[in-house]
């Protein structure tokens, strides 16, 4: 970066992270001086990132999750600066209700959002590591806390402040605990900010839901489809099935995107596929229905969607 003219510097990170997510520059970005700076430690299935940057805009949409393989979850905390305006569109939180100094990202799911100048220090971990608290990893998905109210999320946040200050004098095995421990507490202090319960109610919440997922997965294709129908063949209480999913904004609306994510891919990996085809193969009762919910969930239609996966491949 340092090498590079100030006015080409924001480029050329943009080609640095862009295996990751893209960044969004606006023409007054172009042509402004811009600086940023990295550290990465790759550990064993874990990620550790220290990273400056001036402030930016960044995404990752469904056409970039459907061309790439980053299916890790981004535990971000901010030790500088703050993260903004952030978007995930296809699910029940639209965005973020004030700037955020910790946010968790599913990298499967797509996200748009903004940073001010900051120093951000990252930990990419995989789906068992979340799952250890949250019975749905992709829940975590766009959770953030943006005051440090509670002992757990202070201690979260100065546990991995601290790793980044010795990281370089630690062993390989030594980062790899520190690592997955900060990671253990930004995950527990992300459920106390939603309000989930102890570890033994965590593990029987994540029977159940996993129990629910497996049904819908199944059953996904069937127009018929219904939270109705997974509460009777569950042969649970409605409000038990209910707060499984509430943090997905209801049980209808997992159905849903579940269905438009999986149309989503098939969009992608399948160009010649007609689009009522994977509509009525996603459980869509019409084409119609399908083009609307699409729309409405990623501002595109089916086929313009389709156009940018393959443009972007």
């Amino acid at each position: 970066m340092a090498a590079e003219a100030p006015q080409r510097r924001l480029g050329a990170w943009r080609e640095r992270v862009g295996h990751v997510i893209d960044v969004l520059p606006s023409w007054s970005d172009l042509e402004k001086p811009f600086n940023a700076s990295i550290d990465r430690f790759e550990l064993d299935g874990l990620a550790f990132t220290d990273c400056r940057s001036d402030a930016m805009s960044l995404e990752r949409s469904l056409a970039r999750i459907s061309r790439d393989s980053v299916r890790n979850f981004a535990l971000h905390v901010f030790v500088e600066g703050e993260m903004r305006d952030v978007s995930v569109r296809s699910l029940s939180r639209t965005a973020t209700p004030s700037a955020a100094k910790v946010l968790a990202l599913d990298m499967g799911q797509p996200v748009r959002m903004r940073r001010t100048d900051c120093r951000v220090l990252t930990l990419f971990v995989p789906a068992a590591v979340v799952q250890e608290v949250f019975p749905d990893p992709e829940a975590i998905h766009g959770l953030a806390i943006q005051e440090l109210a509670t002992p757990i999320a202070r201690l979260a946040v100065e546990y991995v402040a601290a790793l980044s200050s010795r990281v370089g004098r630690l062993s390989a095995a030594a980062v790899q605990a520190d690592a997955r421990t900060g990671a253990q507490l930004l995950v527990a202090a992300l459920s106390k900010q939603v309000g989930m319960g102890d570890s033994a109610r965590a593990a029987a919440r994540a029977a159940v839901f996993g129990q629910a997922r497996r049904y819908i997965q199944a059953h996904l294709h069937r127009a018929d489809l219904s939270p109705d129908g997974v509460v009777a063949a569950l042969r649970l209480s409605r409000p038990t099935v209910y707060r499984l999913f509430q943090h997905e904004g209801g049980l209808a609306s997992y159905i849903r995107n579940l269905r438009l994510r999986h149309a989503a891919d098939e969009l992608a990996k399948h160009p010649s596929a007609m689009v009522a085809d994977i509509a009525y193969g996603a459980g869509f009762k019409s084409a119609s229905d399908f083009t609307r919910a699409f729309r409405r969930a990623f501002d595109m239609a089916p086929q313009d969607f389709r156009a940018a996966a393959r443009k972007s491949g």
